[in-house]
């Protein structure tokens, strides 16, 4: 008997042992999952009740350096359903789908779908204001109007290129809309609220709302007004030439600032929909390649300068061709120029003089010249779909591609190629990266996040002789093939270019060319370089008589609105009976405006304002301006 208590005494102490072996044990997890574990468990338990209402950050706004609003955000809300908290849904689907403007079969499968949050796309994204209150008047459960916003362009297709675009989630998708993708849109907020599984919101349950990071302004190097001009001689070469493509760019040529620069087709950024794609896929400026012409011979003529293989006031005879590998060459004047200095075969863009300073620069110093200017690369602007263009490798360039290349055809080349090329020979050598974005700014504070600092690739040749080339591309201007470009005290420096488009085969298209431009002033202190082409307009077909004067126009309006002081030592201009001669402007001021209209003055005029006398004139009396140039009369009262 004694034994047998024993022993149901021993079997109770093991009982007792395991359980507060086991109870020891409850409390110790207890404890690690309460102290230890407990935040863990509690952020996965949110995890599976939480859900999530994202709001939109703010796009930053694009400026142009001045500060001029051209690419903002309008309020556009967008509408979501949590449809687990939505008892009636075909009410609710129907009732939304009247005040979306669509049938309610449209609405009713966002409202069905078995998704904690549902977008109503495309139908409820982007909604106006009206519609926005309107929903929110109808207090329907399980329907959020979401704030939301759509990117607004003020100034319609200016700029469209450079501009780009953004899609139905404000991302960019084009243009710098796309380059700046991320500093532009910013980080996305949310409020978050707790829910069962079946999506309907817990009792008690307090709203968090985590507010977006706004995304920084981005201001341009471009200058609104000057991309104004631009867009504006576009549009009247387009209308006067019929043109399968126009392309202008202007620059800074000391830092590498694009100051405007545009093309023809354009399109408008929110109309990208309808828009042929290669239009706005295709940013001409960066993108198209072609031989230039006659405005490659600066490279030529730079290079062969630096060298010391030509002195301008050297004699040089032109037959109207030369012969190079068994080809004839030919001048563009019937019969050559016969004897002239190095300075008039700039001025008369003569191919034999040409020929003859690649000859003596040869075909390595040729070449190294090319790539130490760009070509054959990218020139690092803040673009995408830059192209590279195409050079002579040096084991297929003979005789006869070495002389083609010194005037510029068999090579292809970009237009910004062209323009950054063509500023380090006048700017004193300094080959610049251009670029379109100069500072970041904090939206809310307008504090300067950081600035784009011009940057220098390399030296391509010395001050000097970037002097010289600017003195003879002046005289080219003021006596040579440039003469349209000419603006009278503003000392424009530039050269013409035509160019025989290759077709499809490989062979030269008759008829079908193209013309170009680039100018740059003032000459003794540049301050803008502007590069124009037109391809295969209507009518006559060189560089001189149709992108000349195009170019001279906007250098002229750019000079005028920078306040740019005229000088008083320009070369003076040299008539042709080629060429429209430069004569000075009547004074009109003060005169009635219908006895000059009844009168023999020939002169195209243009009238703004009301009155009937003239009380101010553009260009002023006394300007020098070539022969036929427009003149706008502002009138009003005596």
């Amino acid at each position: 008997m004694k034994s047998l208590l024993v022993l149901h005494k021993k079997r109770l102490f093991i009982i007792f042992a395991i359980a507060l072996f086991v109870l020891i044990a409850l409390l110790g997890r207890l404890s690690f999952v309460q102290l230890i574990q407990g935040s863990w468990l509690t952020g996965k338990a949110e995890n599976l009740w939480g859900r999530d209402i994202p709001f939109a950050s703010k796009r930053g706004r694009i400026l142009d350096r001045n500060g001029e609003l051209i690419a903002y955000n309008i309020s556009s809300p967008s509408v979501m359903v949590v449809p687990a908290q939505i008892k009636d849904k075909e009410g609710t689907a129907y009732k939304l789908a009247k005040i979306l403007g669509v049938p309610g079969e449209k609405i009713l499968p966002f409202v069905k779908k078995k998704q904690l949050i549902v977008r109503i796309t495309p139908y409820g994204r982007k909604i106006s204001e009206a519609k926005a209150e309107e929903i929110q008047g109808l207090q329907l459960p399980g329907v959020v109007v979401a704030e939301d916003s759509k990117r607004y362009y003020p100034y319609q297709s200016l700029a469209s290129h450079i501009l780009g675009f953004t899609g139905i989630d404000n991302q960019g998708l084009a243009g710098l809309e796309l380059e700046y993708n991320k500093q532009l849109q910013g980080t996305s907020g949310y409020i978050s609220f707790s829910a069962n599984a079946r999506g309907e919101k817990l009792p008690g349950g307090v709203d968090h709302f985590t507010p977006p990071k706004d995304g920084l302004d981005l201001r341009l190097t471009i200058d609104l007004n000057i991309q104004k001009i631009i867009e504006r001689e576009l549009d009247q070469t387009m209308a006067q030439y019929q043109p399968e493509n126009v392309i202008a760019i202007a620059m800074d040529p000391k830092t590498g600032e694009i100051l405007g620069m545009s093309s023809r087709p354009t399109y408008r950024p929110d109309q990208y929909k309808t828009t042929d794609p290669l239009i706005y896929n295709r940013n001409l400026p960066i993108w198209k390649t072609y031989e230039p012409g006659s405005t490659f011979k600066i490279i030529t003529l730079a290079a062969a300068l630096q060298e010391k293989k030509v002195n301008l006031n050297q004699g040089f005879f032109d037959p109207g061709f030369i012969a190079v590998g068994g080809a004839r060459l030919r001048c563009w004047k019937s019969g050559g120029h016969g004897s002239q200095t190095f300075l008039e075969v700039v001025e008369n863009s003569c191919n034999p003089g040409f020929v003859t300073l690649g000859q003596r620069l040869g075909k390595e110093k040729l070449l190294s010249y090319i790539n130490q200017f760009g070509f054959g690369q990218k020139t690092g602007i803040d673009l995408n779909g830059e192209a590279k263009g195409i050079l002579f490798k040096p084991s297929r360039m003979g005789p006869v591609e070495l002389a083609t290349t010194a005037f510029g055809q068999g090579v292809a080349v970009t237009p910004i190629q062209q323009v950054v090329a063509v500023a380090a020979a006048i700017n004193g050598g300094k080959l610049m990266v251009p670029h379109l974005a100069k500072q970041w700014v904090n939206s809310e504070s307008g504090k300067v996040v950081s600035t784009v600092t011009p940057t220098v690739k390399r030296e391509v040749i010395t001050p000097n002789i970037s002097a010289a080339v600017r003195s003879a591309l002046e005289s080219v201007v003021a006596r040579g093939s440039g003469r349209k470009a000419f603006v009278d005290g503003y000392r424009v420096g530039g050269k013409t270019g035509t160019a025989q488009k290759v077709g499809p085969n490989g062979t030269y298209l008759k008829n079908n060319h193209i013309v170009s431009f680039i100018g740059f002033a003032p000459a003794d202190d540049p301050k803008v370089v502007v590069y124009l082409a037109v391809d295969n307009p209507k009518g006559i077909q060189f560089g001189g008589v149709v992108a000349a004067p195009i170019v001279g126009n906007i250098i002229g309006d750019s000079m005028r609105y920078m306040k740019v002081p005229k000088r008083t030592n320009q070369i003076p201009p040299e008539e042709n009976i080629l060429y429209d001669p430069i004569v000075p402007t009547p004074n009109f001021i003060g005169q009635d405006i219908d006895k000059i209209k009844n009168s023999l003055y020939t002169t195209p005029i243009e009238t703004v304002g009301k009155g009937k006398v003239v009380v101010s004139q553009i260009p002023r009396p006394g300007e020098r301006v070539k022969k036929g140039t427009l003149i706008r009369m502002y009138l009003g009262d005596k």
